[in-house]
């Protein structure tokens, strides 16, 4: 029987077979299109093979895209029909009941299962690549670390692919809080393989959590050849370069990152790629300034997705940006299809139903209350969930743009005590955000204290300075 790179029997495929999933996790590992090719020509040549079919549904599902799970689950079901599991090897048998989860909206139950392969095959890199990104999918930080660490000693330092398995392993810390070691690990995946996106990332997201915006820009502009283009993760580390740059106060870099790499006439469409442009978006909406334009576009693009209920993360922002363009109508309609949804039998045995329930939609309706000034009831929908972002997945960078509307809506509403608490905490976290200084000078200024509201404005004016080192590309 043919075996893969890591020692792995291919069950019912041939040697061609197996270089042709070692070449699709090739490509998954280091985030490459070419993944997508190497998928059809592995089922090509192995069309009874549980792991090439469990692969294409992954691939179906971690885009987050309703149509292509869709496809991956017609596909998937037609090869299950015939298929006796019962006589499949177990480490086939766990893949294939995970793909089935997946494709039936349970991630949950999925990545409980690929970390159970994961147990007996720790070298199963598809296993962990999918299970790592579910993680990230559904905001489980510990796990998101845990289930790359528990297999990492089965990793030896001279294997090619212990690098990709260190990047994730970096970004599970970072999300985890344990930015120095995140740091070191992510460093260390990069010194490996230079083109290492998913490492690279993981370093940025240290940087960022901690507030460090002048060397995060260093540290991207240093390797820009390596990241800028090409993969799948491209837009989204250049949403990372534009909060730099946003932080540094350099709005024009940012704005030019967004035309250029976030949204435009080229865009794709794709919802991971609409999300960073949204979630980019809204922080100049929370800052007052008026990007009608730009959200017009995005919103159409939301719009002409007509999404169904799949992924909440998804619907929030595609709901900042109907808000975004004045669109409040279209937001709650989206809203109400959720919550219809909600009462559907069927709809309680998807992981979705938790998350749209307990955070998407009060999310959602708090971004509608910010469009109509309703400061009072954007406070009273955030307050009691900023702890509990995380359920409905995605990083803490990017969860970040609710918990400053929280910290707008506290302001605005007068709730001094409040918005103490909150800029307290960022201040604490981040001593190096201009944003969380700007924010202490607004609060100051709000309780009439002149004389602590011009150090805070001071201290944000000097730390701004570093948006000097932003680059003049844009």
């Amino acid at each position: 029987m043919a075996t893969d790179r890591y020692g792995h029997d291919v069950y019912n495929g041939t040697s061609e077979a197996a270089a042709h999933l070692d070449r699709a996790v090739e490509a998954l590992l280091f985030f490459r299109p070419e993944v997508t090719e190497a998928v059809d020509d592995l089922l090509e040549a192995a069309p009874a093979s549980p792991v090439a079919h469990a692969f294409a549904a992954y691939m179906g599902v971690l885009g987050t895209e309703p149509a292509g799970a869709a496809a991956a689950r017609r596909r998937f079901d037609g090869f299950a029909a015939g298929l006796d599991v019962s006589g499949l090897p177990v480490r086939e048998r766990l893949h294939t009941a995970a793909a089935e989860s997946l494709l039936a909206g349970d991630l949950r139950r999925g990545s409980a299962l690929l970390e159970e392969l994961t147990v007996a095959h720790p070298r199963d890199a598809l296993a962990l690549f999918v299970g790592h990104q579910l993680d990230f999918l559904t905001g489980d930080a510990p796990l998101l670390r845990d289930r790359i660490g528990g297999a990492l000693s089965a990793w030896d330092e001279d294997d090619p692919h212990r690098g990709p398995i260190l990047g994730m392993y970096a970004f599970g810390l970072e999300e985890s809080g344990h930015y120095a070691h995140a740091r070191e690990t992510g460093s260390a995946a990069v010194e490996r393989n230079r083109h290492d996106v998913w490492a690279i990332h993981a370093v940025v997201h240290t940087y960022e959590m901690q507030g460090r915006f002048a060397e995060g820009i260093a540290y991207l502009d240093a390797r820009t050849d390596d990241w800028s283009e090409g993969t799948f993760l491209t837009v989204h580390n250049w949403w990372h370069y534009a909060l730099y740059a946003l932080e540094a106060g350099r709005t024009d870099t940012a704005l030019g990152i967004y035309d250029a790499a976030l949204h435009n006439e080229e865009s794709r469409g794709l919802a991971m790629e609409l999300l960073d442009a949204a979630a980019m978006l809204w922080r100049f909406h929370l800052a007052g300034s008026d990007q009608t334009r730009r959200w017009e576009a995005l919103a159409d693009a939301w719009s002409a997705r007509a999404d169904p209920p799949f992924y909440a993360f998804n619907d929030v922002h595609a709901v900042m940006s109907y808000v975004g363009a004045g669109r409040v109508t279209e937001a709650r309609r989206l809203i109400d299809d959720r919550r219809r949804w909600l009462t559907e039998p069927a709809a309680g045995a998807v992981s979705n139903h938790a998350m749209t329930a307990n955070v998407g939609l009060p999310v959602c309706e708090a971004l509608v209350a910010h469009a109509g000034g309703d400061h009072d009831t954007v406070v009273e929908l955030l307050w009691p969930l900023r702890r509990r972002l995380h359920e409905f997945g995605g990083s803490h960078a990017q969860r970040d743009a609710l918990q400053k509307t929280l910290v707008e809506a506290a302001l605005r509403s007068g709730r001094h005590d409040m918005a103490r608490v909150l800029i307290s905490e960022r201040t604490a976290l981040r001593p190096d955000s201009p944003y969380n200084w700007l924010s202490r000078a607004r609060l100051a200024d709000s309780v009439g204290d002149a004389a602590r509201a011009a150090v805070a404005r001071d201290r944000a004016n000097r730390l701004g300075r570093c948006g000097d080192l932003v680059s003049d590309r844009f």
